[in-house]
Parts: C-alpha cells; sequence; structure tokens
C-alpha cells in the first residue's frame, strides 16, 4: 500500500473519535439533564441564572449581543469560508491542508452538537430570553463550541505560523473570544453555566481529534496522483486476473448508478482496457434487480470477470450470485461504508482500487450463507446483524447518508440507544443452545468497521469460521465501556486479536464473543435483521453458515517493504494475508 494511503486510513481512525465523543458528551448531557440535575453544582445553576438577569445593564446587552452575535450560524458560516477561500488564495502556495482542517472543524464540531442535541433535551434556563430560543436542546451550547472550533483552529494556524509578540496577541484575542461566548450566553439567559461548559469541552476535543488527523507530520497526506483523476502505473502481478497480457475474456461491470457517477465509470472503463478487457457488458442495478441481472451474465461462457462498482449491498448481492462459480470479483467501491474494501485493504479510490486488484491475484474467500423467516436463504461477505445494528440500518436517512456517508448511521443509532434489550437462544455448530439477552448480535466474515474499529478482532475470511459477537451495556457506563474497549483494540493501526474461548466476555460483560462454522439465533420477538448493511424483514430466527473459500476476489500482492518479516510471503498466499496487516 501507498504511504499516502497509510496516512489517510490513519486520519480515518483518528477522525473515528469523534462518534465516541458525541456519545461521551450525550451521555454527559443526560447526567446533567436527568440524575445529577438536583445535586450541587448543578443545583445552583438555575440561581445563577437568575442573578444575571437580575443584574442587567443596557451597556452589557449591546456587548453580549455583538459577542453572541459573531458565534451565531450565519456568521461561523461566513467567517469560516472567508478563513479558507484567504488560505488558499492570499499565500503564494496555497495552504489547503490548514483550510481543511478550518473547514472540518466547524463541521465537525456542528456535526457532534446535533447529534447530541437529538438525544438529550434539556429545557433553556427559566429566566427572561433575550434571544429567540431555537427548538433545540440547551445542551450543549452550539453558539461555544462553533466559536471554539473556528477561533480555536485560527489560534492553532496562528500558533504555527506568527511568532514573536504578535502571536501571543494574536493567538490570546483568539482564545479568549470563546469565553466572551460563553459569558454572554449565560448572561442572556440563553444556556445553564455547565451547557456552556460542555461546549467549550466538545469544540476543543473536536480540535484536538481534528489537529491530530489533518494538521500532525505523517496524517492527512495529499492524495496521490490516482485520488486526482489520474491511474497509478500497473504493477507486475503474479498471474493474477488482470496483469496486462493482451486481449481477455468478457468482463461483466455490475454499476449502481448512484454510487457510481458517469467519471468514475469512466475510469473503470478505461482501467479494464489497460488490462485487456476490451469485451465489456455493464449492467445497472436496481431495486428489482440489486445485481443487475447478473445472473444472467454469468451464465454465459466467455465471462471471464465480474468487477462490481458499489457499496457493500450491491457486493452482497454480486457475490450471492458468482460465489462458487470460480469467476474472480474484482470490488471498486463507491458506496456508504464499503467495509469489505477496507478489510481487504483495497484503496478508497474506485480507480485505484480496481488498477491494483487486476495487477494482484485472485484469491478465495469465505462467504457467509444465510437463511431466516421471511426472506430466501442469501449470502454475505462482511456481517449480518440482528437489533440494535439493523434498527440503525434500516431507518438511516437516504438523504444523509448522500450528504454525510457513513456518519449518516450515527444519527439513526442515536435514535435507537433506548431501545430494549432482545432475548434470544443461540446454537453453535449443533450444541446446547444458549439463552442470552443483548441489544444486538452481529455475525461477521470480517472484523473492522469504519476508521479500522475492530468489532470482531477475531474474524479471518479465510478461517472457515464465523464470528459473532453480542452487545449489552447497561446504562451510559456499559456504552463507554464498550467504545473503549473497542478502540484499545486497535494500535498503530493493526487490530489487535485477543484469543480465547468462544463466550469470552470483554468490557465488564457488555460484549460477548463466539466462533462457529454454523450459527443458528431464535429471537422471543420479531427483531429488525440486516446484511451487509441492507435492511430485511423482521423475524425471529436468523441462521449462518460458513462457506470456506467460496468466492474468488482480486486483491492487490501486499509490497515487502515496511511489512513485518512474519507477514510476507509469496503468490497466493501473499495476498490471503492482506487483511491480518490491517
Amino acid at each position: 500500500m501507498s504511504k499516502a494511503h497509510d496516512a489517510n486510513t490513519r486520519s480515518g481512525r483518528l477522525l473515528l473519535l469523534l462518534p465516541l465523543q458525541a456519545g461521551c458528551v450525550a451521555g454527559f448531557g443526560l447526567l446533567v439533564s436527568g440524575r445529577l440535575a438536583r445535586r450541587w453544582p448543578l443545583s445552583a445553576e438555575d440561581g445563577v441564572n437568575r442573578a444575571l438577569a437580575a443584574r442587567r445593564s443596557l451597556p452589557a446587552t449591546v456587548l453580549s449581543d455583538a459577542v453572541s452575535l459573531l458565534a451565531g450560524t450565519g456568521s461561523v458560516i461566513a467567517l469560516t469560508l472567508l478563513a479558507c477561500v484567504a488560505l488558499v488564495w492570499v499565500p503564494r502556495v496555497p495552504r489547503w491542508r490548514e483550510a481543511v482542517f478550518l473547514a472540518v472543524s466547524v463541521a465537525a464540531q456542528s456535526a457532534v452538537f446535533v447529534l447530541v442535541t437529538l438525544v438529550v433535551e434539556r429545557p433553556r434556563p427559566d429566566v427572561p430570553h433575550l434571544d429567540a430560543a431555537p427548538p433545540t436542546s440547551s445542551f450543549p451550547s452550539g453558539h461555544v463550541g462553533a466559536s471554539v472550533a473556528l477561533f480555536g483552529g485560527l489560534a492553532v494556524l496562528a500558533a504555527g505560523r506568527l511568532r514573536g509578540a504578535r502571536r501571543s496577541v494574536v493567538v490570546g484575542v483568539l482564545l479568549l473570544l470563546p469565553l466572551a461566548v460563553a459569558g454572554s450566553r449565560v448572561y442572556r439567559g440563553m444556556h445553564h453555566p455547565s451547557d456552556v461548559v460542555a461546549g467549550l469541552l466538545n469544540g476543543a476535543c473536536t480540535l484536538l481529534v481534528v489537529a491530530h488527523a489533518l494538521l500532525l507530520p505523517g496524517t492527512g497526506a495529499a492524495p496521490e496522483p490516482a485520488a486526482r483523476g489520474g491511474l497509478p502505473a500497473a504493477r507486475p502481478g503474479g498471474g493474477g486476473a488482470g496483469t496486462p497480457s493482451g486481449p481477455r475474456g468478457r468482463v461483466v461491470v455490475v454499476r449502481h448508478p448512484r454510487a457510481c457517477g458517469g467519471e468514475t465509470a469512466a475510469r473503470v472503463r478505461a482501467v479494464l482496457r489497460s488490462h485487456g478487457y476490451a469485451d465489456q457488458v455493464w449492467a445497472q442495478t436496481s431495486v428489482e434487480e440489486p445485481c443487475g441481472a447478473l445472473a444472467a451474465r454469468t451464465a454465459e461462457a466467455d465471462t471471464s470477470l465480474v468487477v462490481v462498482c458499489g457499496g457493500d449491498g450491491t457486493v452482497r448481492a454480486c457475490a450471492d450470485v458468482v460465489a462458487g462459480t470460480g469467476i474472480p470479483l474484482a470490488i471498486v467501491p463507491c458506496g456508504t461504508g464499503n467495509l469489505l474494501a477496507r478489510n481487504l485493504r483495497l484503496p478508497a479510490d474506485p480507480a485505484a482500487a480496481l488498477q491494483e486488484a487486476l495487477s494482484g491475484e485472485a484469491v478465495g474467500l469465505d462467504v457467509g450463507r444465510v437463511g431466516g423467516d421471511g426472506f430466501a436463504p442469501t449470502r454475505f461477505a462482511v456481517m449480518a446483524g440482528a437489533g440494535f445494528d439493523a434498527a440503525m440500518v434500516r431507518d438511516a436517512s437516504a438523504r444523509l447518508k448522500k450528504r454525510l456517508g457513513w456518519a449518516a448511521y450515527i444519527v439513526s443509532a442515536l435514535r435507537h440507544l433506548r431501545d430494549p434489550r432482545m432475548r434470544l437462544t443461540i446454537r453453535l455448530d449443533g450444541a446446547a443452545p444458549l439463552e442470552r439477552r443483548a441489544r444486538m448480535v452481529v455475525i461477521g466474515n470480517v472484523g473492522s468497521l469504519q476508521g479500522g474499529l475492530p468489532l470482531l478482532p477475531d474474524a479471518r475470511p479465510d478461517s472457515g469460521r464465523l464470528e459473532m459477537v453480542l452487545l449489552d451495556p447497561r446504562g451510559a457506563g456499559g456504552w463507554l465501556a464498550a467504545a473503549g474497549h473497542l478502540a484499545s483494540r486497535t494500535t498503530g493501526g493493526r487490530a489487535r486479536p485477543t484469543p480465547g474461548r468462544s463466550g469470552r466476555r470483554a468490557a465488564r460483560g457488555a460484549l460477548e464473543y463466539f466462533s462457529a462454522a454454523r450459527i443458528e439465533l431464535r429471537f422471543a420477538r420479531a427483531q429488525p435483521r440486516e446484511l451487509d448493511g441492507d435492511a430485511f424483514p423482521a423475524g425471529t430466527r436468523v441462521t449462518a453458515e460458513v462457506e470456506p473459500g467460496a468466492l474468488r476476489v482480486c486483491l492487490p500482492v501486499p509490497a515487502r517493504s515496511g511489512m513485518p518479516d512474519e507477514q510476507v510471503t509469496d503468490g497466493a498466499q501473499g495476498a490471503a494475508a492482506l487483511w491480518a496487516v490491517d
């Protein structure tokens, strides 16, 4: 893999801390507005608001109005755009990295704020309000968080560029502005003191995460030429599916029309032609045909390759058809999550992923065959789940997925944090049934989520087994324990497996892991279900069984440089070991 790809992967893992931050802020907000509301010092907050309201004066009111307006939504957007344009156009050499840092900081803080307000509903202080009260929770203060992200971000950039007394003055003024905004919001009766404290912490934590992801050396590297529209040079393969060596047979390209736009499709055509695939048959997916009539196409004897341009759902539908046929599959990641491509360490850029895959080798990977009441048996390549995660997938807004990508699932997840636990019975490889309660169950063929977060650290797509995890956190502490445990499993960009017996518990019992070739689940009541990010009808049964090596997937051969000795192998073994170094 390229250094830029590794740097971008590290940046993605760091940015994955933002959802964890949102969960922590939301948990704190639930405590502030609930159990701790009547305990000191929170019990004294109303007195502070009333005291300030009783001592209002015209000069202080005018000043607070100006400061509060400076941190309003319109002002923050305008100032951020102005600062980003200045960073790009004013210097001789455009400072793209700094502009992106500032824009992402403000946007990420706003996203965390919106997510928290979906969970926490705290009324405004019971005093006269000097501003129109927006229909959002009083916790946390959006004005304060936005001012920290904007002015704090500018302070970070100024500290790195200015010198001497000028730097001290500029940085000092910029850092005082969020404090002035916090005071004005309490003075104007719009927030409790704890609301503005949470806003300060939210903005500061966002700045810390984004700065580490985008500004520090070795992270957030500029994209390689392939990510900017060019194509990487072909790399010699070991007799792989697409090593350039003259004309090839027919290739069937399955394209999701929304995920794979016209420009991406043109680049895919060019890569295929460069590898000798002149005979290309393109099939477009639809609701009725999620694999684009692939079954009819693969029946033709001269089909030598299937290329899937879409997300995990499209890949799953195509894998269900291709598995067991011996026809190799090449993945062009164009969807919201692209978890299979990420677990196989394919580049995020669609054309670059196809280029590297066709320059590598076709390797046999496992798939899971799953069935249940309400849907016909089918296959999955990534994960199957029921309960909390399936409800999250089912209720994710299509509009938010288009705008926010995988972060849209976080918005949906917050709506289901208080869903009741489910009762289920588990049978592993025909053994005696186990009775459990959980909020969700996930069966995985691969183990990592967005940013490399290892939900199933022992899962490998060539192990001949399926891994399963039950998530059953109790209260805010349980959610935080589970999140902390999963985050601690990733160090230096590599998931650390935790070997142990089936039924191993972790995170104070919030997580329980199992492993088997066949898994049977029965639920006391019908539960929402999902396969590879696609919602399936709710039901009371799920049966999953592994099909070892049933799917041939084109994978890059890992480079020898920079790889531990025990992970350097030749030919197909090198390609098959790819996911072990993630």
